[in-house]
């Protein structure tokens, strides 16, 4: 079975306070899934057992390190599924680069093992299972326009969603930790918080432009130091005239909204000679997966 892995963008990122216990940041996010994706396909080895994964890109582990491995090996295990799991994953999506490109492949297994061996598991349940690998995938399960809360695993709808629009990714070949970029936040003064419900109250009445000048992440203030090129990358884009311009995630993927889909072509053809390294690719949001 072959299955379609939607990145993701963050539309607006705050992180309100840690969860009592574990210390995990509490976050309040609007999440948009995007046309952009990887392939993901799941196959059963009758007669074998174990998980083999299989990638396009050497720098993607093939083993118990892949966060799809460990999706599949947590329904294997609790389901008792005996045959072999063979996982082949062609990435679209860039590493690194708070696109979720880990967490979409794991919801893309979970939803393809849920069905190549028939174990009738709702969506809600698959992202009760899913949140265990990472708070990320619950939203990548069902994807679309959501406020996700908790440590991102409580969703809740936005209808009407986003309107589609152009989006221009731009990920630069430097990284950024997510470890090292929330342990940095933790550490440093914050007064500034994005209007996520101004951003909600905008989706929910179509109010484009508004959307656009509320785009907000507060990581943006601890990743850009560490990796300057990232505010190059927003203030190029917006001389370019983009109708809004933000970090997804931790980083340290730039991305921009258009409604004029010509002007994000001329805009993707400038920033590929302004960034020569860098991975820019042009697509847009999708409602649902």
């Amino acid at each position: 079975m072959k299955q379609k892995a939607y990145a993701k963008i963050n539309l607006g990122l705050d992180i309100v306070g840690l969860r009592e216990g574990d210390g995990y940041h509490l976050l309040r996010m609007v999440m948009q899934t995007l046309k952009l994706c990887d392939f993901v396909t799941v196959e059963s080895v009758p007669g074998k057992s174990g998980i083999q994964t299989h990638t396009d890109n050497a720098d993607i582990p093939d083993d118990k390190h892949n966060l799809a491995y460990r999706a599949a090996a947590l329904l294997a295990e609790e389901f008792h599924i005996e045959d072999g799991i063979d996982i082949t994953i062609e990435k679209k999506i860039p590493a690194e680069a708070g696109l979720a490109g880990g967490s979409t492949d794991a919801a893309a297994v979970l939803r393809a093992v849920n069905e190549v061996f028939g174990l009738g598991l709702t969506a809600e349940e698959l992202m009760e299972r899913g949140v265990r690998l990472g708070a990320d995938v619950p939203y990548c399960i069902v994807g679309g326009t959501k406020l996700a809360e908790g440590i991102g695993e409580k969703l809740t709808e936005v209808d009407p969603p986003l309107r589609e629009c152009g989006v221009l990714l731009v990920k630069p070949p430097e990284g950024a930790s997510t470890q090292e970029v929330y342990r940095d936040y933790d550490r440093s003064e914050h007064s500034y918080h994005p209007d996520i419900d101004g951003i909600l109250t905008a989706i929910r009445t179509d109010d484009y432009d508004s959307v656009c000048r509320l785009l907000g992440n507060v990581l943006e203030d601890v990743t850009i130091p560490k990796v300057p090129v990232i505010g190059e990358i927003k203030k190029f884009l917006q001389k370019e005239g983009a109708d809004g311009v933000l970090m997804s995630g931790s980083g340290s993927t730039v991305f921009a909204l258009f409604g004029n889909k010509d002007r994000l072509a001329e805009a993707a053809k400038a920033a590929k000679a302004e960034f020569p390294d860098a991975a820019v690719i042009q697509t847009e949001t999708i409602s649902n997966i």
